[in-house]
């Protein structure tokens, strides 16, 4: 099935669909969200990407990173995809938005209207192997020191987000 984003401009008016890799190619700007989420002691989730992802495989990033279909809110995107890729249900947040351009590599581009959710959960993970290679939960400030010992480890963007996010707490 063919996966489409949603074309929007810096006001979030909708400008029409796209197929989700071409939109990567041409950076032009889309809609997305993005899931932390963290246990009971304040630790974050990340998730290693799948190997066989078109882009950044294999590399860590935050609990969920996607893209709402079209009619559907940044909050029912987030939780679809939250169950998608890692089996679980969240009360999820949402914290800010913010728009970001980053090359990702491969001659594409993520250039996104990004909504950020934060959520709290503690028990059992059912990875999609399609789209998860692992998890871990790691302390944010093992995880800045992590990132700058081996910022190759880690996606453009969640680089970018976790910035914006502490920049918002």
């Amino acid at each position: 099935m063919e996966e489409l984003v949603v074309l929007v401009n810096h006001e979030d008016q909708v400008l029409g669909l796209m197929e989700k890799q071409q939109a990567h190619i041409n950076g032009l700007l889309h809609r997305a969200f993005s899931v932390f989420i963290f246990n009971e002691k304040g630790e974050m989730l990340l998730q290693k990407r799948a190997k066989k992802k078109y882009h950044s495989p294999g590399k860590w990033t935050n609990a969920v990173c996607s893209h709402p279909r079209n009619g559907e809110t940044y909050l029912e995107g987030a939780n679809r995809r939250l169950y998608e890729e890692l089996g679980i249900k969240a009360e999820l947040l949402e914290k800010f938005h913010f728009i970001y351009k980053a090359n990702v590599g491969d001659s594409l581009w993520e250039h996104e209207l990004d909504h950020v959710f934060t959520g709290v959960y503690n028990l059992d993970f059912n990875l999609n192997a399609d789209e998860v290679e692992e998890i871990r939960f790691i302390s944010l400030e093992d995880l800045e020191a992590e990132i700058a010992q081996h910022p190759e480890q880690f996606t453009e963007w969640f680089k970018i987000i976790l910035e914006e996010y502490k920049h918002n707490l």
